[in-house]
């Protein structure tokens, strides 16, 4: 696959319906991009509620997320300063503990042609194991809050966090060291790109 462009590529995502047959409802694939975005982020798949609304990260995750940022909705949700591109486009459905994994049929087929049209990202924030798996191969060895208390190993290019989701409120608080010390300088790394 070559697309031409970026509006092509996303034009093209939008009408996938590669794992139909797999998902819990119809595919709605969901991504926010431009070639202006300076920040990527990069998250699991789409929860149910992100499903019905089409909107990523719109339910209590997005808000802690938008909280750490350090931004409003509307800088969120500026597609020119920041994308937002799922490991899986469409809510896989849910399992025993949560939601089910990302699809793997999104990335196999549109990561590559996807970041290679996203120029001027010069921070990626990388949320959970299958973006981790993506973007920072290496670390997949490690446990989450080894790799997110090594973010100065990848600064100021990546940041991994762990997933903003309020399931995770006893992570945030055995290791309070993430609100102090990583999250100060995530804040004035995202205002100075947006």
């Amino acid at each position: 696959m070559t697309p031409k462009n970026l509006s092509t590529l996303t034009s093209e995502i939008r009408r996938c319906t590669l794992c139909a047959e797999s998902l819990p409802c119809d595919p709605r694939p969901i991504v926010q991009v431009s070639a202006a975005a300076k920040i990527l982020i990069v998250g699991q798949a789409p929860g149910r509620r992100v499903q019905e609304s089409g909107i990523p990260f719109d339910d209590p995750s997005g808000n802690r997320l938008r909280q750490w940022m350090g931004i409003d909705r509307s800088t969120f949700y500026d597609a020119e300063k920041i994308a937002i591109v799922p490991m899986g486009f469409c809510y896989p459905g849910t399992g025993k503990s949560g939601d089910l994994p990302p699809r793997p049929e999104c990335a196999e087929t549109w990561r590559e042609p996807l970041m290679a049209l996203l120029p001027q990202v010069e921070l990626t924030l990388v949320i959970g194991q299958y973006a981790i798996a993506w973007h920072l191969p290496d670390e997949r060895k490690n446990t989450l809050t080894k790799t997110v208390q090594n973010w100065r190993h990848h600064w100021p290019s990546k940041l991994v966090l762990p997933h903003p989701s309020p399931r995770n409120n006893i992570w945030l608080k055995k290791n309070p060291w993430f609100e102090g010390d990583l999250l100060p300088p995530l804040k004035e790394r995202v205002k100075a790109l947006i």
